[in-house]
């Protein structure tokens, strides 16, 4: 059933190329197997919110001129800054600072969230070591944006 490829349209050519190619790659990928290569290629490492998030904190203060404002980062600090575990102290310290700048909305609705946390903390007399924690971070971003 082998025919010459003069006689073969450009469409025939093109779908007898790419087969044959397709051939190649498998008989390829079939040696690589024999021989102990893995054909699996690297997926290059997702970061997670977090390290997104305090990678985007971490430009905000090292390097200003390259910063650029992410709301999907803003929204996730704002949303885990009393986290001690999402946010760890070094990077609550940056922040504060980047809080000074907060405006608007953002700053309003940061502000009544506080407020609601602070008063739901008060309102329980658990002495939990975490809880202390949090109300510490509250009181701070409390006191800087009021």
């Amino acid at each position: 059933m082998e025919t010459d490829e003069e006689d073969l349209t450009p469409e025939e050519r093109r779908k007898l190329e790419r087969k044959l190619k397709k051939e190649r790659k498998k008989e390829e990928k079939k040696l690589m197997r024999e021989a102990g290569i893995s054909t699996k290629k690297e997926e290059p490492k997702k970061l997670s919110g977090s390290e997104l998030a305090l990678a985007y904190l971490t430009s905000w203060s090292k390097n200003p001129e390259e910063w650029k404002f992410q709301k999907t980062r803003q929204t996730w600090l704002l949303l885990h800054m009393y986290d001690k575990e999402k946010v760890p102290d070094e990077y609550f310290t940056i922040l504060l600072d980047y809080l000074q700048g907060l405006q608007g909305k953002a700053r309003d609705t940061t502000v009544e969230k506080a407020e609601a946390l602070m008063k739901e903390l008060d309102g329980s007399d658990a002495e939990d070591p975490s809880m202390v924690e949090k109300s510490e971070r509250i009181r701070q971003v409390l006191q800087l944006l009021s």
